[in-house]
């Protein structure tokens, strides 16, 4: 059933196979000429790698399904054997009451003796700096403040009075010579400068438009043209050639890979029922027809009558085992009567009935509860 499942399945058209490519209106006498040779090569070469593939595929599957499987749930239940059980054991029975112990003893050691030293060390001292800093230091950076202020102030005062006269001279003796030197001298010559720079600069840009003008059609002409020609005239009907040649091959795989495909579902199919008439049948056949009648000839002929036989023997074992138990019982009831006497069962007194010669007779006119 599962094999007949997977045949309807593989034979069935998947629901994402692209439609069947329809020939363009531009294909010619070169097309038609290359598709046929090229699918016949690419399907001898396809069909024995698409046997190839589906029989590692179903030899795949049944491994996969009679070995990995039960071979990965015993190495799953080896692991959890070998490494999560102990783990989760040395996890709940020995870390987590050693981790309860060494916190417990931490608290005692370290947290206890630091909140000790915190309550009654630092937090002393902690007040100490504070009122040392508020009544002394404070008042004390104040005072030193206000010196270095009136300080700053005077030296400010007798930098700007300085600075002053030496701003002055910097002026008359730096400025105004600089200025001069500047206006009357060095912008003639700078100008004269950026005119002749200017000259050069075109007469430059002339020549390397030249230079450049004439290496243009130079190499235009050596190897654009010719490179333009080549590719025009040879390249591109070449790559035209190429492209349809990879099409054809392209799509041609995946023809010879579909019909390749139908091809070993046949040869499976032929496989499953050769082995079905050469294996299957005969073993059933002779299950059936010889081995069940067999069968049933032995549990018949052998098996019951040996199995009543054996009821027999084993109910005769009992009640000869019950006869020896009551034998002996009687023997021992004899030995006990013979060494100790005859014993009466104790007569109750507190029992409502009465005993012996205390009953009552139809002769008698008293019960036994109004005879005292």
């Amino acid at each position: 059933m599962d094999l007949e499942k997977q045949d309807a399945e593989r034979t069935a058209p998947p629901a994402h196979r692209p439609p069947p490519r329809q020939p363009e209106a531009g294909e010619g006498c070169l097309v038609v000429a290359i598709r046929l040779p090229v699918r016949v090569v690419v399907l001898l070469v396809v069909l024995p790698v698409r046997l190839v593939w589906d029989a590692g595929a179903a030899a795949a599957r049944w491994l996969g399904r009679a070995v990995f499987r039960p071979l990965g749930r015993a190495l799953l239940w080896a692991g959890r054997a070998v490494f999560v059980w102990p783990l989760v054991g040395l996890w709940r029975y020995v870390l987590v009451p050693l981790g309860g112990a060494l916190a417990w003893l931490g608290n005692l050691v370290v947290v206890v003796p630091a909140g000790w030293l915190y309550r009654y060390v630092l937090v002393p001292v902690g007040s100490a700096l504070v009122w040392l800093y508020a009544r002394v230091l404070t008042p004390f950076g104040h005072g030193v403040t206000w010196v270095v202020r009136g300080i700053v102030a005077v030296l400010a005062t007798i930098g700007l009075g300085v600075f002053a006269v030496l701003a002055r001279l910097a002026r008359y003796l730096v400025v105004v010579p600089c200025v001069w030197l500047y206006t009357w001298v060095l912008t003639p010559v700078g100008h004269a400068v950026a005119r002749c720079v200017k000259g050069l600069v075109r007469l430059a840009g002339m020549l390397v438009t030249g230079i450049g003008t004439v290496l243009y059609w130079i190499t235009r002409i050596l190897f654009v043209l010719p490179l333009l020609a080549v590719w025009r005239w040879v390249l591109v009907p070449v790559g035209r050639v190429l492209a349809v040649v990879g099409r054809e091959i392209w799509d041609a795989l995946g023809h010879a890979w579909r019909v390749a495909g139908y091809v070993s579902l046949a040869v499976g199919r032929f496989l499953r029922t050769l082995f079905r008439w050469v294996v299957v049948e005969p073993v059933r056949w002779v299950y059936t027809r010889v081995l069940t009648p067999v069968g049933h000839v032995v549990r018949d002929v052998v098996l019951r009558p040996a199995a009543a036989a054996a009821g027999a023997v084993g109910r005769a074992v009992r009640q000869s085992l019950a006869s020896a138990r009551l034998t002996l019982r009687q023997a021992r009831a004899d030995l006990r009567r013979v060494l100790v006497g005859e014993q009466h069962p104790a007569r109750d007194e507190n029992r409502r009935e009465p005993i012996g010669g205390d009953t009552r007779t139809l002769g008698s006119r008293t019960t036994a509860l109004t005879k005292d």
